[in-house]
């Protein structure tokens, strides 16, 4: 099996130690996305400002190892306020169609400094 990094063009960098993304086999592991911008500052912004930067930023990732939202196959979606969660089932619909990836979300753990994370495993085979 080979290994391989995901890396595109506006993609997020981060100072942190982690690949934005993982190629194995037939699936790539998408990191954890936040509202950041290019540079990996944080943008922050409304709940669904940061949903949307934070699955923008996905998206790009996706669609540097050629993939698309329509790959993914599982999201692990991190909520720092419960209060945002029916605001987060609407928005989740934007990105995210029938049949749905399976899914865990997580609310509580982001510290207050980000409203949103998310990371995603999509499936690249044929």
């Amino acid at each position: 099996m080979t290994i391989e990094v995901i890396r595109g063009k506006g993609t997020p960098t981060s100072h942190l130690p982690f690949s934005p993304a993982i190629k194995a086999g037939d699936f790539v592991f998408v990191s954890g996305q936040a509202s950041v911008d290019e540079t990996g500052k944080i943008v922050n912004d409304t709940f669904e400002g940061e949903f949307r930067r934070s699955l923008e930023n996905t998206r790009k990732i996706l669609e540097a190892a050629g993939l698309t939202f329509a790959n993914v196959v599982q999201v692990r979606s991190y909520i720092d306020n419960p209060a945002d969660l029916p605001e987060y089932n609407k928005l989740y619909r934007d990105y995210f169609k029938e049949p749905f990836p399976a899914r865990t979300t997580i609310v509580n753990c982001l510290g207050g400094a980000l409203k949103y994370e998310v990371d995603v495993t999509a499936y690249a085979g044929k």
